[in-house]
């Protein structure tokens, strides 16, 4: 009978862990992989900040509500006064590679009272 899945991961984790033990080269019996994410954040002028907020159709307002800021924090981005920090501009990076989900994503947000 074929083993289950939780008794070849529970093989493997012993098998690693021996491994370990023993100090062999991991990489000599284990697939290893190491995987990078390029998600450097591009720098937000103040064009970009508001051509961002526009791509959603947003007041200032909700765009500083879902992004988790104050409307003041938008106003001095959008003014030239402060710069977005790497968190909002990661944030408006995703926001300016797929307009449509986030459009989506505030439109679920929304609660009518």
């Amino acid at each position: 009978m074929k083993p289950s899945v939780a008794e070849r991961i529970l093989q493997g984790l012993q098998e690693f862990t021996k491994s370990l033990e023993g100090h062999e080269v991991i990489s000599e019996k284990f697939t290893c992989r190491k995987i990078d994410l390029n998600l450097i954040p591009k720098p937000y002028d103040p064009k970009k900040v508001k051509k961002t907020r526009k791509l959603l159709g947003t007041s200032q307002a909700m765009f500083a509500l879902f992004l988790g800021v104050s409307v003041k924090t938008v106003r001095s981005w959008e003014q030239g006064i402060n710069t977005p920090s790497v968190m909002a501009c990661r944030f408006m990076d995703e926001i300016q590679r797929d307009p449509p989900y986030w459009i989506r994503r505030l439109k679920e947000a929304v609660v009518v009272k």
